[in-house]
């Protein structure tokens, strides 16, 4: 980044919406995402930039850590500037593995682990995240997204398609071009919708049907360690090792398979150091959906980084633990209390998943 601490986003989305009584609405003006690029002639809304605050900070055993706090600002707005009262959550992609076997966990089994409000005293009150069909406008539980906004890959392919390019389907016909932006809304289109039904069913069955990769060291001692530890610091509390899929009409053959994604697919409360204060589907500021951890081991293989968490802020599974709170903090001060080895083992299982 340059000197005065700000840099260019990368990677990112910025979403954005305003608040009401029924729910967030997209902004007059920006709609749903800030689209920082346009075609020729068609301004970009804002260009984002971030700076960091280093948070330093040390382990009982005295090993230093430090955290980087991100702040975000828009500049060079192409359409005025922002309403004060604009809520802005930025957004890393999540992982796009193992999604139809997460569609295909039956709700009985997230009815089974939700606990709103924490009658067995264990400080962890999942909650079921309900959202919208896009289809049919039917309430259903979200099971993709970082808040769990989205009900399955349909949904979401839809969104994508939509707000990160601005293509329409049958299932998402409004491309985001808010009534304000004349010169969006001038730009000719290449068909309605333009991906056709049969592009878009192709879309959805390729997303869903890639693979979750195999572990590569499951047998390592210190793997083995660290999952002994994953255990006793809680953290199969949110993060529920085994599921069963159940009948999946889109993929039936997906059904009746032992998965182990390390997510219980439930909304939970994450303190202030990770709140983006913006409500999305049933999920509110603070609350963020449990995050799969399966081939989390390879994000860097396959992204070039090893940035965690909504927004990327954490640079690997140890900072990760570092910013949970709220539900998550009496984990997470169970790791800060294990020995450096303990710690790189527990870092080491989760990174053979």
């Amino acid at each position: 980044p340059p000197e005065d601490g700000r840099g260019p986003l990368s990677g990112l989305l910025l979403r954005v919406s305003r608040d009401s009584p029924s729910g967030p609405e997209p902004d007059p003006v920006l709609g749903f995402q800030i689209q920082d690029l346009g075609l020729p002639g068609v301004p970009a809304e804002f260009v984002p930039r971030i700076s960091r605050e280093l948070l330093e900070g040390a382990f009982p055993d005295g090993a230093p850590f430090v955290l980087e706090a991100p702040t975000y600002h828009l500049e060079a707005a192409g359409y005025g500037p922002a309403d004060p009262a604009l809520l802005i959550s930025p957004r890393i992609a999540v992982q796009v593995i193992g999604l139809a076997l997460l569609e295909a966990v039956p709700q009985s089994r997230l009815e089974e682990l939700a606990d709103p409000e924490d009658r067995d005293g264990d400080g962890i009150s999942g909650r079921i995240p309900w959202t919208t069909s896009m289809v049919d406008g039917a309430p259903v539980v979200g099971r993709l997204g970082w808040k769990g906004q989205s009900a399955g890959v349909v949904d979401q392919t839809a969104k994508a398609l939509a707000e990160d390019i601005g293509l329409t389907s049958s299932v998402e016909p409004w491309d985001g071009c808010m009534a304000s932006q004349e010169a969006c809304l001038d730009q000719p289109n290449g068909g309605e919708p333009e991906v056709s039904d049969a592009i878009f069913e192709r879309i959805v069955l390729y997303t869903r049907a890639l693979a979750v990769p195999a572990r590569r060291a499951a047998d390592d001692p210190d793997v083995r360690d660290g999952k002994v530890l994953f255990s006793q610091l809680g953290c199969a509390g949110c993060h529920v090792p085994r599921h069963e899929t159940g009948p999946f009409a889109p993929l039936p053959e997906l059904a009746g398979q032992e998965i182990y994604p390390y997510t219980d697919l439930l909304l939970h409360d994450m303190g202030p150091g990770l709140a983006d204060g913006r409500p999305s589907a049933s999920a509110s500021g603070s609350e963020w959906q449990t995050r799969p951890l399966w081939g989390i081991g390879l994000l860097e293989a396959v992204n070039g980084h090893t940035r965690l968490l909504h927004d990327g802020r954490a640079d690997g599974v140890e900072e990760a633990v570092l910013w949970h709170g709220g539900e998550a903090e009496g984990p997470k001060a169970a790791f800060m209390a294990l020995s450096r080895r303990e710690r790189s083992q527990l870092v080491a299982f989760v990174e053979d998943l």
